[in-house]
């Protein structure tokens, strides 16, 4: 991984935990089993790249760029992707352990977040237009201020949405899911 640039490669059970690897360019990139948990990519660029079981708890992004990032079954906990650049920011995460990690003043519209565990993690100031919670764990996340238009929650869970603070227009909910808009409000439903 020394190489600035790297284009169509595969990265396969990679161990750069604690490491600094600032400056690198991955297009096309496929990261298998890699532990980078805890490393600073800072000033990285990431563009149609694949992530699959990585564990990357508590990267360090700060100025990166994450152009049409996935991530499937990768423990992402604490990662503060607010300080991403916004610019083409595009993300989806599948089967991933996204608890803590931050999504403040991120623009994110049609967002994919797919059995996902974000328990603590932060949505305030976020832009999630048509984003879709599918089967997707938010306990104890934070919503504030977040443009949430015609999101799908109709299989999300432990939700804490607040009407009022949140533009929730044409958003979907299932009726189990009602309770999560409540909250606030101490009303009792059953």
């Amino acid at each position: 991984m020394e190489s600035l640039l790297h284009e169509n490669k595969t990265f396969e059970k990679v161990i750069y935990a604690g490491k600094q690897v600032l400056n690198r360019e991955f297009e096309n990139c496929t990261f298998k089993a890699c532990d980078f948990s805890g490393s600073d990519f800072s000033h990285s660029r990431f563009s149609d790249c694949l992530f699959i079981g990585c564990n990357l708890a508590n990267l360090k992004l700060k100025r990166s760029s994450l152009n049409g990032a996935t991530f499937r079954e990768c423990k992402l906990v604490g990662i503060n992707f607010s300080e991403c650049e916004e610019f083409l920011f595009q993300v989806a995460f599948e089967n991933c352990l996204l608890d803590y990690a931050s999504f403040m003043n991120r623009k994110m519209p049609k967002t994919h977040f797919r059995h996902t565990s974000l328990k603590g993690a932060v949505f305030v100031n976020a832009t999630l237009t048509k984003a879709v919670f599918d089967h997707t764990d938010l306990a104890g996340a934070e919503f504030k201020n977040t443009q949430l238009q015609e999101a799908n929650f109709t299989t999300a869970y432990n939700f804490d949405i607040d009407p009022e603070h949140n533009n929730i227009r044409r958003a979907r909910f299932s009726p189990d899911g009602l309770t999560g808009l409540l909250t606030r409000h101490q009303i009792i439903l059953g």
